[in-house]
């Protein structure tokens, strides 16, 4: 399928401008000091990609390769010890500075000269992809489809981490889609009482059953602050976490939150977002934003998989091979496809 003629170079592509891509070659790239190689197996397709592609994603320059949903085959590492070549692996896709204050307080996710592959830097839609042998996490016998999906668990392992589940805990979890759903997944798995709210009844079906989840909402079809407060006994969530990114969604979600809550917000807006100061105050909120995961939240994800309490078969809904993604892409912007994760193949 990627037979390439010249050894030395490789496929790629390339999104040009907001809404155009371009396949290209390139040189291979060569081992530098302190860095490995991975021979792209698989790249998953996820939010950010498709708002690239829209040209509404904030903090982002073209022409850009896209993809940090990845996984592959280490075939050369440099300072890279217990990583064997030919072995599977993933990566943190969230390059690090190493001394900034967020790096020196164990918060690498967030550091201030963060290069995040496939959005500040070039990523994963290409055959061969150079990474920091730092970044590199081990495969643990899973297949190169389950890696490619440890990255976007990780998001909502992240967050529901930062949200701190006491077991029993009413969490609400707006949005459904593929971040909302590993959210959805990893709140369950701490304990939390989850409630799924999206304004599509069929992730929300996707939801009930493929998740599990036998609370869902959807906003549009009536008054959903009684809704919660009927399902939560009154108490209303004591965890709101907004995975939409949606302005309206993340101003109405102080609505939903109980007295003493936490309001997590993974969802990233363009946007000002504003609430009503007495209703944040009289429930003594607290308001955090979710950047990224760290190798804590890959290693929960991966051992989460290997216990069987996540199953990432069921997010894949769409199969393609590299060749087709440029025809292929513009379709999952599509509500009506269905898709909740699009996964490229590559020999």
């Amino acid at each position: 399928m990627l037979a390439n003629k010249n050894l030395h170079h490789m496929k790629i592509l390339t999104c040009t401008t907001p809404g155009t891509f371009d396949y290209g070659e390139t040189e291979k790239p060569q081992l530098k000091p302190g860095h490995a190689i991975i021979k792209i197996k698989r790249i998953g397709i996820c939010g950010t990609d498709l708002h690239a592609f829209k040209g509404t994603q904030p903090f982002f320059s073209y022409p850009r390769i896209l993809g940090h949903e990845l996984s592959g085959e280490l075939v050369e590492a440099d300072d890279a010890p217990g990583f064997s070549i030919g072995e599977a692996v993933t990566f943190i896709p969230y390059f690090n500075c190493g001394h900034c204050v967020a790096c020196r307080t164990g918060k690498p996710n967030c550091c201030a000269h963060i290069q995040v592959c496939g959005v500040h830097a070039d990523g994963g839609m290409v055959e061969y992809l150079q990474v920091p042998s730092y970044s590199l996490v081990h495969g643990e016998d899973l297949t190169y489809d389950e890696l490619a999906l440890v990255e976007p668990l990780a998001i909502g392992a992240h967050g529901i981490r930062r949200a701190g589940i006491n077991p029993g805990d009413f969490v609400l979890v707006i949005g459904a889609g593929p971040i909302g759903l590993g959210t959805i997944e990893f709140a369950r798995i701490a304990g939390g009482n989850v409630i799924a709210m999206d304004v599509s009844n069929e992730r929300l079906q996707f939801c009930r059953e493929h998740l599990g989840i036998t609370h869902t909402v959807n906003p549009m079809d009536g008054n959903a602050v009684e809704k919660i407060r009927e399902i939560t006994n009154g108490d209303m969530a004591s965890v709101v976490v907004d995975a939409t990114g949606n302005l309206r969604a993340i101003n109405g979600g102080i609505d939903y939150l109980a007295h003493g809550g936490r309001y997590v917000l993974i969802g990233l807006q363009k946007e000002a977002f504003s609430f009503s100061h007495p209703e944040f105050h009289k429930r003594e909120s607290t308001l955090m934003s979710s950047r990224n995961a760290t190798r804590q939240d890959f290693e929960h994800v991966i051992a989460s998989m290997k216990k069987g309490l996540v199953n990432p078969a069921t997010y894949i809904t769409h199969r393609v091979p590299f060749d087709s993604v440029k025809n292929e892409f513009e379709s999952w912007l599509d509500p009506a496809t269905g898709v909740i994760k699009a996964m490229v193949e590559l020999e």
